[in-house]
């Protein structure tokens, strides 16, 4: 960029996705978009149409210091505040960790073994719930299912507490 050019959205997308590259950071791009439209309030899609446009300059420094941050090694999720887990969205901070994709195997396997049970009602205990991500994909997937999660961690169950409340 000549430094005269206006910072639109494709601009803004190529440009942090090189800067994630040279930091070695995983999935730049992916990266670049979650956080360029978390700051936009729109979904990921809704930049590929709006290319052109000048985000407006709160939205700008705010995804600014998000790519600083995520420089520096802090996760998007925490960025963004919320992470996609067995197609749910959930809220999460440095009080719980990440929903990893690993986990969602984790999760088809349970359902699979409840259907395998011959009781009406399955019982599910979810030890170290942390964002309640796997007590409530359970919940909502396991149907007539009673399923309770816990944690050692106060402000974890908070985030639990909110997600449940969520979905």
């Amino acid at each position: 960029m000549t430094g005269t050019e206006p910072w639109t959205i494709k601009l803004l997308l190529d440009w942090t996705t090189d800067f994630f590259k040279s930091k070695k950071l995983e999935s730049a791009r992916l990266s670049a978009e979650i956080l360029l439209a978390e700051a936009l309030h729109c979904q990921r899609i809704d930049l590929y149409t709006r290319f052109d446009q000048v985000p407006e300059e709160n939205s700008l420094a705010k995804y600014r210091d998000w790519v600083k941050r995520h420089a520096k090694g802090e996760p998007v999720a925490y960025l963004a505040g919320h992470k996609e887990f067995f197609s749910l969205k959930f809220l999460v901070n440095a009080s719980v960790l990440i929903p990893r994709p690993e986990t969602e195997h984790a999760v088809i396997a349970a359902i699979d073994a409840a259907k395998t049970l011959a009781r009406k009602q399955v019982c599910i205990l979810d030890v170290g719930t942390g964002s309640g991500c796997i007590a409530v994909a359970l919940a909502k997937h396991v149907p007539g299912s009673q399923v309770v999660a816990t944690d050692i961690s106060p402000d974890a169950l908070d985030v639990a507490r909110q997600n449940a409340a969520n979905h």
